[in-house]
């Protein structure tokens, strides 16, 4: 008797409890891979400017990769405002959310407010942090990371050297 593919109830039982040992057994961002929302996110910080007045971004270079959520962590340590610029970044995530945070008393953050919708510029200021939650969605090299604050002497931030890159793969 030849087969005509169809399967009795049994079978797709059987293989219904298969598939659901397996989900069950994969770690939970293999199982979350395909849904953002459920997704945890990887930490990712970004100091703003240097405690002795240097203008920079510590790290410079950033590196993310598609389809996977960010929490990028962007802190002030400086004595001076500072912007994380990049039009080329913007173009290239979806964000999901910004957070505007502070320490509460006990050390830990406290969102203070939040943020939706396209973002390209967040302007943090001195002892402060800002939380950009995002997932890149094309690959690239963005060379256009800055901070276009205009310093006492006229230059920006970015000509005194507070520029950056990153890298989506």
């Amino acid at each position: 008797m030849a087969s005509n593919g169809a399967r009795g109830p049994q079978t797709r039982r059987s293989l219904m409890i298969a598939a659901a040992a397996v989900a069950a057994a994969l770690p939970r961002a293999a199982r979350s891979a395909g849904d953002m929302t459920r997704q945890d996110p990887t930490e990712v910080v970004v100091e703003l400017g240097r405690p002795d007045g240097r203008h920079a971004f510590e790290p410079n270079r950033l590196r993310f990769e598609t389809g996977r959520l960010y929490r990028l962590v962007l802190r002030n340590v400086s004595r001076d405002p500072h912007y994380f610029t990049s039009d080329e970044f913007a173009a290239r995530i979806f964000t999901r959310k910004v957070q505007v945070t502070q320490a509460g008393p006990d050390g830990r953050r406290v969102t203070l407010a939040e943020f939706k919708g396209t973002i390209r510029e967040i302007e943090v200021y001195p002892g402060h942090a800002a939380e950009w939650w995002f997932v890149p969605v094309a690959t690239g090299r963005i060379t256009d990371l800055r901070c276009g604050i205009v310093a006492a002497d006229g230059r920006s931030h970015a000509q005194h050297g507070m520029t950056g890159e990153i890298e989506i793969v």
